[in-house]
């Protein structure tokens, strides 16, 4: 069998290191990001429920005093289930009224 000897020119290299490096931060990212399900239900905590709901922390304190959002409190951290989150948003989705002619 024939031996080949492959080059790449430099932009080539780069451009596939450059690849390499990107999906290594995305990978890691994605690693530091995850939790994995506790018996079948996935935890957030107050900081991740904000960034989902676009909302401040203290609001979410009001969501929890008002009984409006479920939560655990373990430890004095605050806790939620991800269906629980899902819910609230499904409970409070509000279809729009348009006319055929508006659309």
């Amino acid at each position: 069998m024939k031996q080949e000897i492959l080059t790449l020119e430099q932009g080539e290299v780069a451009d596939m290191l450059l690849s390499l490096k990107n999906s290594h931060r995305r990978i890691n990212r994605f690693l530091q990001e995850y939790t994995p399900p506790l018996n079948g239900d996935r935890y957030l905590t107050d900081k991740e429920v904000a960034e989902v709901l676009k909302v401040s922390r203290r609001t979410l304190q009001n969501l929890r005093n008002n009984r409006v959002l479920p939560f655990i409190l373990l430890g004095g951290k605050a806790l939620y289930r991800e269906y629980d989150i899902q819910r609230l948003l499904e409970a409070n989705y509000r279809k729009a009224n348009y006319r055929k002619a508006d659309v």
